[in-house]
This record gives C-alpha cells, sequence and structure tokens, in this order.
C-alpha cells in the first residue's frame, strides 16, 4: 500500500529514500470493510487517512437524524478531521467507509512531524489544505445557490468514477436533494 502513496508524492515532490521510510513510520496500512466508522460526530477524531483503494466519505447526522455528506474520498485522496484531529476537539463529521477500502491512517502527529522533512514538503501540504478549502468554499456556494443539475455536473466533474459506483442514496445527500429528484435529473440526462 505504501507504493500507491510514493507515487503519490513523487508527481508533487522528490522524497529521498530515508524521507519516505520517515513518513511511512508515521502511517499505518489498514483495511476497512463496507460501513466501517473511521472515526464518529461528536468524538474526537484519531486518524485521517490517505484512500489507496475504495472510497470514504465524510457526513454530519442533523438532529432529525438526517445525513448531510461533506465530501466523498476515492483513490489517491486525503480525509479527515483536521481541526479534531490536530486540536484534540470533538469531531464534526463522522467518516465512515462506503465500499472496502485500503487506506494509509495518519495521526495528530503527522503533521507535528512535517517540519522535519523540509519546506519542499510542508509546501505540499500547505497545497493540499488550500485546495481542500477552495473545494470546500465552492461546495457551500454550490449547495446555497446553484440549482440540482449544476450541483450534479459538478459533481461528476469532482468524481468522475463515482456516480456508477456509490449508490443513488450517497449521492443525493451529497447533491442535498432527494433520490427521486436524482432519479429524475438522471433521466433528463439520459443516464441510468
Amino acid at each position: 500500500m505504501l507504493d500507491a502513496l510514493r507515487t503519490y508524492f513523487q508527481g508533487k515532490l522528490p522524497l529521498t529514500e530515508t524521507q519516505f521510510s520517515r513518513l511511512a513510520s508515521l502511517i499505518t496500512p489498514r483495511h476497512l470493510t463496507k460501513g466501517e466508522v473511521l472515526g464518529r460526530q461528536g468524538e474526537t477524531a484519531r486518524f485521517g487517512a490517505f484512500v489507496v483503494r475504495g472510497c470514504l466519505r465524510s457526513y454530519v447526522t442533523d438532529a432529525r437524524q438526517k445525513e448531510h455528506i461533506l465530501q466523498f474520498a476515492p483513490e489517491n485522496w486525503w480525509i479527515a478531521d483536521q481541526h479534531s484531529l490536530r486540536h484534540h476537539q470533538p469531531a464534526l463529521f463522522t467518516i465512515e467507509a462506503l465500499e472496502d477500502s485500503e487506506v494509509l491512517l495518519f495521526g495528530a502527529g503527522f503533521y507535528n512531524q512535517m517540519e522535519q522533512f523540509g519546506p519542499a514538503f510542508q509546501q505540499v501540504f500547505y497545497e493540499l489544505l488550500q485546495n481542500s478549502l477552495v473545494a470546500m468554499q465552492r461546495r457551500l456556494i454550490g449547495v446555497l445557490s446553484a440549482p440540482a443539475e449544476a450541483r450534479y455536473q459538478e459533481f461528476q466533474q469532482l468524481y468522475p468514477t463515482l456516480a456508477r459506483r456509490l449508490p443513488q442514496r450517497h449521492i443525493a445527500a451529497y447533491l442535498g436533494i432527494t433520490p427521486e429528484s436524482l432519479s429524475r435529473l438522471r433521466a433528463g440526462r439520459g443516464e441510468k
């Protein structure tokens, strides 16, 4: 599984064998079964994950027990409740495996150890955090102001492989619409 992480970083930053070994010592490979929860809303997060194979999601449950999906994390995506992980505060959302998944787990110490890898490594993670922030801002704006058709199109652009892999109810929860509305939207686009 570590080969997937090595490949991920090769495209962004050359790590020496020593640096990669140090990085690998901060990561734990793990298999998650479909439905397994990595972290629960309201509890302190213990891990974040880099997804090697499979798909995870982050979601919140409101007072009426309705789920609202914030993010999907397919292959080569990172997912974590960073505030909870770094500051030992209650998690804002739950992270769950939507498919049997192979992940590389990292704890709070991962962030604290970044300095030892040098400025280039810190820059890569700074860019990841910025990209995450921009994606969440776009998502928020879309949920607040874009019609369902535009949100679905954005979903397809962001997650091109997931429309056929995930249950319709999860995609609908991500889009903030009912599964029936998603069926009508797909039918109008000629999708099955």
